[in-house]
């Protein structure tokens, strides 16, 4: 190139719009990092806020979704698996073997992306040719910057969800892990359509960073939830699973835990099949929530139990039940209500030590609650407790149930308990479902566990399952026992059980003769099994003697002891009854009946 004298000795300066250009980009670089590094974040701090607001994991997994759309994706889903959902450990996966079983609990998109995941709540099952299944087993996120088209059938569940992502313009997807303290819980994923860049490096970084913290939000949930599962298990555990068949009664239960499981754990209730066809009734609340309140509930619940079953009145039984609390180490007190129906006189006998006053329901559908010395909670020491002797009118109902139901966080105690009257008023179901449509009437924010027990008095059969009658105080009354039970046995066609109960019933009108003054009255009761039972007016209850080969006499409790299923003796206001049950005669049923 020929050389121009003019521009001898002359510096050439750069245009100053180009480098400057440069020059400026390259200096503010670190100012662009910072401040979408704060952005990034203020974000991820935002969702310490906005992710994990309760307890609950769907709502926890609704929450991360949401977070995300349209900030981070255009599209988001989040599956959990079911060892979670049931409160379990998660799943560990190594290699190809075995097939990943979640289910979808949440979907967020952008307006207009109409994708087709997989419906929630619904069973979402990994197969080996869907790319997310890396993602599970590895546990580490799957990045698809630029997706072809044979990606979208490895990332879609269907071909029609396939199909339907490359119509809404999908072009890049993301698969991160939910871990939590090592805990393999589900994953999310994400996807980005149309003008959006796809995703990068950095946005990986930061769904792994948002992954890792709502990961422990619902691995709290998932704790939340096995405690909870734990403590009602042990309390139900601890209660009856079905009510004893009782002559006269129709009896309905239900237990209804309370969603915190600090507050579960202090309500009781039982179903006492006691002699003569009468049935005692008990519901309970110890002042405490948690395990520890259900294992003193247990304790009190098997001696008030054993009480029960040695047929003792529910004054005496309750004042027994509160020493048996002062005994315990825990130092709680609780509050209990015994009701014992006797189906002849169709008669309630309650005593109450704290509890709320029991409902009557009149065959008419109006309710009350009954008035009931509510004596001094278990285990405080105060005794003794006053019971009272309520009449039930045909087709009544007595409702017995725990403080847990009428307590409400938004109500007061009179609105709830108004409510409940009419509740048991208007109207129940006349299935298994009585006690349930109750505790959903009375409603209220609960923040206790409630039980409820309704007792419907029935008439006895159209035979007549109940026969008494008055005995003679002198030598007579055991022929007359005989006679009366060989008659009323053949009319009720149990004529093979005559011999046995005519021996069962003179040696017990003679144990009234010589050691209870004089005979009162003969029971006999056809239920579930043949029950013979004698009155009299003697405080000393029977007790089997060991007789020698020369006595003469002591072996009439040991002969009963042997010929029937079960025997046994309880005090009453006026002296005692002695009774004893035989089980009755299996009868031959048609061709292949049992």
């Amino acid at each position: 190139m020929r050389e121009r004298p003019w521009l001898r000795g002359v510096r050439l300066i750069p245009d100053p719009l180009v480098g400057g250009r440069r020059t400026l980009k390259a200096a503010l670089r670190p100012v662009t990092e910072a401040v979408r590094a704060r952005r990034r974040l203020a974000w991820l701090n935002e969702a310490g806020v906005r992710i994990g607001t309760t307890l609950d994991l769907r709502r926890t997994a609704e929450e991360l979704a949401g977070f995300t759309v349209p900030e981070l994706t255009d599209g988001c889903a989040v599956d959990l698996l079911e060892s979670v959902l049931r409160f379990q450990e998660g799943d560990h996966f190594e290699g190809e073997t075995g097939t990943p079983e979640l289910r979808a609990m949440a979907v967020c998109e952008i307006p207009g992306l109409d994708l087709a995941p997989d419906p929630v709540g619904e069973v979402s099952l990994y197969t080996a040719d869907r790319l997310v299944r890396t993602c599970l087993t590895t546990r580490k996120p799957v990045l698809i910057a630029r997706m072809e088209p044979s990606d979208f059938h490895a990332v879609a569940p269907t071909p029609e969800a396939a199909r339907l992502m490359r119509r809404a313009g999908v072009h890049s997807y993301l698969a991160v892990p939910l871990i939590a303290r090592g805990v393999l819980l589900g994953l999310a994923d994400f996807v980005r359509a149309g003008s959006r860049t796809p995703f990068t490096r950095a946005d990986v970084a930061l769904a792994m960073e948002l992954a890792s913290r709502a990961a422990v939000s619902i691995d709290n949930a998932r704790l939340y939830g096995r405690e909870r599962e734990h403590v009602v298990t042990l309390q139900r555990a601890l209660l009856p699973r079905s009510s004893p068949s009782t002559p006269g009664l129709d009896v309905s239960s239900c237990y209804d835990p309370a969603v915190d499981p600090a507050a579960v754990g202090g309500d009781w209730f039982d179903v006492v099949a006691l002699p003569s066809g009468r049935t005692a009734l008990m519901v309970g609340d110890v002042m405490g929530r948690g395990l520890a309140a259900a294992a003193t509930m247990g304790r009190l619940r098997t001696v008030a139990r054993t009480l029960m079953a040695l047929d003792i009145a529910p004054e005496r039984l309750l004042a027994r039940l509160d020493l048996a609390a002062r005994d315990l180490e825990e130092d709680q007190v609780a509050t209990c209500l015994c009701a014992v129906y006797d189906p002849y006189g169709s008669t309630f006998r309650i005593a109450s030590a704290g509890h709320p006053p029991p409902l009557l329901t009149g065959p008419d559908g109006t309710a009350s609650f009954l008035d009931v010395p509510a004596g001094a909670p278990l285990g405080a020491g105060v005794i003794p407790y006053d019971p009272v002797d309520c009449p039930v009118p045909e087709r009544g109902r007595l409702t017995l149930y725990t403080d847990g139901l009428i307590r409400s966080r938004t109500g007061d105690l009179a609105t709830q308990m108004e409510r409940l009257r009419e509740a048991v008023g208007d109207g129940v179901p006349g299935d298994g479902t009585v006690c349930r449509s109750v505790t959903e009437r009375v409603g209220g924010d609960r923040s206790d566990d409630a039980i409820v027990l309704i007792a419907g008095a029935r008439p006895l059969g159209p035979e007549g399952e109940v026969y008494v009658r008055t005995l003679p105080p002198d030598g007579k009354a055991a022929g007359q026992a005989r006679t009366a039970v060989r008659e009323q046995l053949v009319k009720w066609g149990l004529d093979d059980l005559v011999d046995s109960t005519e021996l069962v019933v003179s040696e017990l009108v003679g144990n009234a003769l010589r050691y209870g003054n004089a005979p009162g009255e003969l029971r006999l009761l056809r239920h579930e099994r043949l029950s013979v039972e004698v009155s009299d007016s003697g405080p000393d209850l029977p007790q089997i003697q060991h007789a020698d080969v020369s006595d003469e006499s002591g072996r009439g409790l040991q002969l009963i002891n042997m010929l029937c299923r079960r025997w046994g003796s309880c005090r009453t206001p006026r002296g005692k009854v002695v009774w004893a049950e035989q089980d009755l005669p299996v009868r031959a049923g048609p061709a292949g009946s049992p």
